[in-house]
């Protein structure tokens, strides 16, 4: 089986830098993106199986990026998670309308997201 492809936003190096470890860890393939914009762009050239995606991003916020993908026929199957320190009921909603698939607050405890990663990869 090849390994499944995970795009991780986030402009926080050092948050990015521990998901990617555990999810490398996890045997998955990690791509990653620090804006936006870039992950905007990532999440439509590399095509990944799942996609993790801070809110509060330069450039573009992550609730623009979770629209934009889901309202596109061919992006609209890309699992997304959004991560975020955000812990309103209304950001959460938010993310539930543009289309994201799960809502995850951070500081996170990393086998949560793990299993969310894995049952939206039905693994």
């Amino acid at each position: 089986m090849s390994q499944k492809k995970i795009l991780v936003v986030d402009d926080e190096i050092a948050m990015t830098k521990v998901v990617e470890i555990r999810l490398r860890a996890a045997g998955y393939d990690v791509v990653l993106a620090h804006d936006g914009q870039e992950g905007l762009e990532k999440a439509r050239t590399e095509n990944p199986d799942l996609m993790i995606l801070d809110l509060m991003l330069p450039k573009m916020d992550g609730f623009k990026v979770c629209g934009l993908l889901k309202s596109d026929a061919r992006y609209k199957k890309i699992p997304i998670i959004i991560y975020t320190a955000r812990v309103q009921d209304s950001d959460q909603q938010l993310g539930k309308e543009v289309g994201a698939d799960a809502y995850i607050t951070k500081p996170f405890d990393p086998q949560v997201l793990l299993g969310k990663v894995k049952e939206l990869l039905a693994e």
